[in-house]
């Protein structure tokens, strides 16, 4: 997953050309537990970074998901809306949230790679 990068709210996102996929990082699920509900933002819409583009409820918590850059929301992923435990299992690869047309790929130069992420979310679940 080299071409993937992480935000500090524990999502990641992977860009494939002007699209960008976003989910929640198999950190983020293990802190949440068993997930029960998702939201995830209407096709069409338009995120900012940094803005809400969700909710994930799980049996401990609700939480926020963020999206780590602007664009426009082109695909959701009903799968999950329809099964939130899949999120569970397969985070960061079946279980991705939401596809946006990005706006600015800049965005994604203050973002972390995966070793970076992983030493961030280690320091932070202590």
């Amino acid at each position: 997953m080299s071409d993937v990068k992480f935000s500090k709210e524990h999502e990641w996102i992977k860009l494939e050309g002007d699209t960008a996929i976003i989910g929640i990082t198999k950190h983020a699920t293990e802190m949440l537990g068993d997930i029960v509900f998702v939201e995830l933002p209407e096709k069409g819409s338009s995120v900012e970074k940094n803005g809400n583009a969700g909710v994930v409820e799980s049996t401990k918590a609700a939480s926020d998901v963020y999206t780590p850059v602007s664009g426009q929301v082109i695909e959701c992923n009903q799968s999950i809306v329809d099964d939130p435990s899949k999120i569970n299992s397969d985070p960061e690869n079946q279980a991705w949230f939401f596809k946006l047309k990005i706006k600015d790929k800049s965005e994604m130069n203050n973002l972390m790679d995966k070793e970076q992420y992983d030493k961030f979310a280690k320091e932070s679940s202590k």
